[in-house]
């Protein structure tokens, strides 16, 4: 099984983006995702210093170079036009007493079903950033605590697209090991964040909102609501979101907000994340309107607009919410009263009838009696 290693909160390859589903068709390197997940989720950026064995099942660490493209770096971020380079350095040192032979590559970047950033795998071609570095060399042999500083171009190709791209370079052992009668990929990283330079067109989407109501066996009880939906990035940048649900009956009375609400993770251009959310305490008023508020963030890093305020995005859906069981004991009340008035009715009809025969054979009797002559 393919694993890759990012060393603590404190180096490699940084908390990202997506969600449980992918635009973009990249799902054979989703297999890393099992062995690695908890490595991936205290995710920050990349030490100054090696990362240490002790923390991390790697015997070996890698941090960003000190040159001219900066010093003491979380990360690799550029900001490049189509058909510009430039030249930078990955600095990998054996934390390990015995010497250490490793491979080296770059590839391109995918956010998980968790919403960190990952590398797909030597099997799946990179086709953006792992396809623009090359490296100076595709392995180092390195002694027991020696370092080794491997060059590397980046090269934005002309005719790319503007907007942000992510990948890393990727340190792994030619030879996986054997762990359980698994197969191991142990692999370190670096992210690289590229914003290829042009017109920058930051753009968040909510889709398929749908809202559903569950009610409460108690018929004065409020019940809950559950609002679904789908955070696309529509856009060509990277994008973070606060979001806001809101739900309320016609003409936004009984209005309940939902509370603890994650931020959404940095999106790449073309991925997506689904959003479950509760709405506890919703009265059911028959008709329910579930709001989605989304505040976009542009990440200050590798841009040249920093977090600018962008617009919000609303969307709205509508949704049934009746309150059966108050429903049925109203039904079950009325038709005892239409019931009761038929019975009643009836009654009176029968009682009627009775005192009209009874008059009538009085009447017919009284004809009966002969008249007394004078």
């Amino acid at each position: 099984m393919p694993e890759l290693h990012l060393p603590s909160p404190a180096a490699a390859l940084a908390r990202r983006s997506s969600r449980p589903r992918h635009a973009s068709g990249r799902r054979p390197a989703v297999a890393l995702v099992v062995a690695f997940a908890t490595a991936l989720t205290a995710l920050t950026g990349v030490a100054a210093g090696p990362a240490a064995a002790a923390e991390d099942p790697v015997s070996w660490g890698v941090r960003t170079a000190a040159n001219d493209q900066g010093a003491e770096r979380a990360n690799y971020a550029y900001v490049l036009d189509p058909g510009t380079g430039l030249d930078d350095a990955i600095v990998v040192t054996n934390n390990d007493d015995v010497a250490v032979d490793l491979d080296l590559s770059a590839a391109d970047g995918f956010t998980t079903e968790t919403g960190v950033l990952d590398l797909v795998t030597s099997e799946t071609p990179s086709t953006a950033v792992g396809s623009w570095i090359t490296l100076s060399a595709p392995s180092v042999h390195l002694e027991a605590g020696e370092s080794a500083e491997i060059p590397f171009r980046v090269e934005v190709p002309a005719g790319i697209t503007p907007g942000d791209y992510a990948g890393g370079i990727v340190t792994a052992l030619p030879t996986p090991e054997a762990a359980s009668g698994v197969s191991v990929d142990r692999r370190l990283g670096i992210r690289v964040q590229l914003r290829v330079g042009g017109e920058l067109a930051p753009a968040l989407a909510i889709e398929d909102l749908r809202v559903e109501y569950s009610g409460s066996a108690d018929p004065f009880a409020a019940g809950s609501t559950t609002v679904t939906y789908t955070v696309h990035n529509t856009g060509n940048a990277r994008l973070a979101a606060d979001q806001a649900i809101a739900v309320a009956g016609p003409f936004g009375m009984l209005s309940v907000e939902a509370t603890r609400l994650e931020a959404l993770p940095e999106l790449l251009p073309g991925d997506t994340w689904d959003v479950t959310a509760t709405v506890p305490g919703v009265v059911p008023t028959g008709l329910l309107t579930a709001t989605v508020d989304l505040t976009p963030r542009l990440p200050v890093e590798g841009s040249t607009t920093g977090n600018a305020p962008l617009p919000e995005v609303h969307a709205s859906a509508t949704g049934w919410a009746v309150p059966w069981t108050l429903l049925v004991i109203v039904l079950v009340l009325a038709a005892a009263a239409v019931a009761f008035v038929a019975l009643r009715r009836r009654r009176k009809r029968r009682e009627a009838a009775r005192i009209e025969a009874a008059v009538a054979e009085a009447l017919q009797q009284r004809e009966q009696e002969p008249t007394p002559v004078g």
